[in-house]
């Protein structure tokens, strides 16, 4: 065992010293893969990565910024307060290759970059010393500094600000969260979270450069940058694996416009019912308040307790208001407080500034929570009448 120890000690060592030292060849080659997106949401925007090729070396390495690592202390906290570290990564291309074509079934493009002998050499030495222990790890931030914004980054560090990215031809303004939903459906638990997470901040129109905080959108831009005054960035692009179509079952029973359609039809329904019969049914109340006050709570949280920029000056709360959690009790009682009704009809202002927002399109909502939004509204008002008959 220590015999074996110490034989993997002396090929790690002697791997690290051997691609410190490492002299890329005339032949050697820098390339941007980039990696289509995948079946969940983790992985539904793509990623992007470098290759360095030289076969006189014989390396063949793909360096990525997208790694992180699940024994960090307190990892899931982390996360949530957006002060989780991110990773450099690096793996041979073969090794990487074969997990997105086999295993992930994920498109992976390449394109060639046309670099000076002096710039290939840069870059690689730049990723090196950045694959070093104490540099690998980075704060990660999905819009503006993640797997694919490195890219663009390094690249343009490594050539000395020798790159000029031109706007693609087929380029249209878009804003943060029009970028993201392009790349989902509407109708998915992952659309309708990332809508209700993620704030006004996000639909504010991106400049093409943050634009590229998309592995594809990186793809767009390289192919029609330039470099070295005028020559075209791009030398080469291959498609190295086309994704194979597959069936995947959509339940649409289990979809968020069928679920969200279903529980405002209920409240529909018992809202009709209590109104026919001058009653008033507590416990949906009491349900309703409790879920839309904890819904609000987690978006404060996210708003003011983390360090995520997206999640900043969330408009959802009109709707998923905080204090709906501790103004429960009135409903238990029989005769509520006279500011109580008041609470509600402000409620009742908080839905029509939604409806506000939503049209002039300070924030945009997610589409699947209509129904529910409406079913909150009449609801509202039904509580406001019953409340004023009783008093």
């Amino acid at each position: 065992m220590k015999k074996l120890l110490l034989l993997f000690f002396i090929l790690f060592a002697s791997e690290i010293i051997f691609s410190q030292n490492i002299t890329l060849s005339n032949k050697a080659e820098v390339s941007i893969l980039t990696v289509g997106p995948g079946d969940n949401l983790s992985d539904a925007f793509g990623h992007s990565a470098f290759r360095i090729k030289d076969p006189v070396n014989r390396l063949d390495v793909v360096y990525g910024y997208g790694e992180y690592d699940f024994d960090t202390p307190f990892f899931y906290l982390k996360f949530a307060q957006g002060k989780l570290n991110y990773l450099i990564s690096k793996t041979k291309f073969n090794r990487f290759y074969l997990v997105y074509r086999d295993y992930y079934n994920r498109s992976l493009k390449e394109q060639v970059l046309n670099l000076k002998q002096n710039q290939k050499q840069d870059l690689y030495n730049f990723l090196v010393i950045n694959y070093k222990p104490e540099n690998r790890a980075y704060l990660y931030d999905f819009f503006f500094d993640n797997c694919a914004t490195r890219i663009k980054d390094v690249a343009q560090k490594a050539t000395h600000n020798a790159i000029d990215f031109n706007t693609p031809k087929n380029y249209t303004e878009a804003s943060f969260r029009d970028l993201i939903q392009n790349n989902l459906n509407w109708n998915t638990w992952g659309s309708v979270g990332i809508d209700m997470a993620l704030g006004a901040v996000i639909d504010q129109k991106a400049t093409p450069e943050e634009q590229m905080f998309l592995p594809e959108n990186i793809y767009r831009f390289f192919e029609s940058a330039s470099i070295n005054n005028g020559k075209p960035l791009v030398k080469k692009s291959t498609t190295l694996f086309k994704r194979k179509e597959t069936k995947t079952a959509n339940n649409i029973l289990l979809s968020p416009i069928s679920i969200l359609s279903t529980i405002a039809f209920v409240i529909l329904i018992l809202t009709y019912k209590n109104f026919k019969n001058h009653q008033q049914s507590k416990w949906l109340d009491i349900i309703l308040f409790s879920i839309t006050g904890l819904a609000g709570i987690i978006m404060i949280l996210l708003w003011f307790a983390t360090d995520h920029s997206a999640t900043k000056t969330n408009y959802n709360i009109l709707w998923a208001f905080p204090l709906n959690i501790f103004v429960i009790w009135q409903l238990i009682k029989v005769k509520p407080a006279k500011w109580f009704v008041n609470y509600i009809k402000f409620l009742i202002i908080m839905l029509c500034l939604l409806t506000l927002h939503w049209v002039i399109g300070i924030q945009i909502f997610s589409k699947a929570l209509l129904p529910l939004l409406v079913a909150l509204f009449i609801r509202w008002i039904f509580l406001v009448n019953h409340y004023s008959k009783k008093s």
